[in-house]
């Protein structure tokens, strides 16, 4: 299959990219890491007139950490982030949910960020996002705006960014001390679109009693759904806790629809028993953190590849 026309952009630096989103404005897309756009744009699914290639944008290629939390550039590779040694002692779920996106081949390619723009609601970093309360950061020819992950997504494959605006970055905040993270998902074949996903948050008091347990599901609404599950496990340990009471509380929570990947009953019994599984396990992983010494890493910054 073959792509509808369109005109080809290959600006070379960020004030030129803008320029060029500003003057094609509803008729541009931009493509970084191309694993979604392409598949789209083949399957004629989209046909925009002009095509705004950003890969020449080397200052975008980057993915920085200090001890507020992860900001990851638009030209940042899903590999570059995955493999990032300091992003993940600062925001251990970015690698969780990363190594379950596709396989590494189009990690290799794709971008972080293109894939929140993308707002697929089967995306494991839309899940991400909204769990940590982040941001992304859009850049226009007149200025640049933070947009909070709640407002981000708006529909299944549509974001709040505006014709003209470009998606430059994204924020990953870092979780409190005691607080363990986990990524689970469930699909038909390793690598393929998630029937549901979760990805959870629990935090432990100096006594490592639960004080806050929190979710995120993907594959089971238009948007990401978080959920707050503490009311079930609140005062309990990671022993103690009824992990099955709370992903009852998940389900009930949850009104999954049905499609030729699974009916919207079997959606609800995976949310049930994925959110208590994950949240067993970053349960485990808060009481093990909680009995050592924070431990805040240096600013740090690494280019992509």
């Amino acid at each position: 299959m073959k792509p509808p026309a369109f005109r080809y952009h290959a600006p070379k630096c960020l004030p030129d990219a803008l320029a060029v989103l500003a003057e094609v404005g509803t008729e541009g897309k931009v493509l970084a890491g191309g694993q979604s756009l392409i598949p789209i744009l083949n399957m004629r699914l989209a046909a925009p007139g002009h095509l705004v290639d950003i890969n020449a944008l080397t200052e975008l290629a980057y993915v920085r950490s200090d001890s507020g939390g992860v900001r990851v550039g638009a030209l940042a590779r899903h590999a570059d982030v995955e493999g990032d040694e300091a992003a993940y002692r600062t925001v251990p779920l970015l690698r969780q949910g990363l190594r379950l996106v596709a396989h590494p081949v189009i990690r290799n390619r794709g971008t972080t960020v293109g894939s929140l723009a993308h707002a697929d609601p089967s995306g494991e970093m839309t899940a991400v996002l909204a769990l940590l309360g982040g941001t992304v950061e859009l850049a226009r020819a007149s200025g640049t705006r933070q947009v909070d992950a709640a407002d981000f997504f708006v529909g299944p494959l549509e974001s709040c960014i505006e014709p003209g605006e470009l998606a430059v970055s994204a924020y990953f905040p870092r979780l409190p001390p005691g607080t363990g993270t986990e990524f689970v998902e469930a699909a038909r074949r390793h690598g393929d679109y998630a029937m549901c996903g979760v990805a959870v948050a629990v935090t432990l008091d100096a006594g490592l009693r639960i004080v806050c347990a929190r979710a995120a599901f993907l594959s089971v609404s238009p948007v990401p759904l978080v959920l707050d599950l503490t009311e079930p496990l609140a005062g309990r340990t990671a022993e103690t806790a009824d992990w099955q009471a709370a992903g009852e509380l998940a389900a009930g929570l949850t009104e999954p629809e049905p499609d030729i990947h699974a009916g919207a009953e079997y959606r609800r019994h995976l949310v049930r028993v994925l959110t208590a599984r994950a949240l067993h396990t970053a349960a485990g992983r808060a009481a093990g953190a909680a009995l050592q010494p924070a431990a805040l890493p240096d600013d740090h910054e690494r280019g992509a590849r």
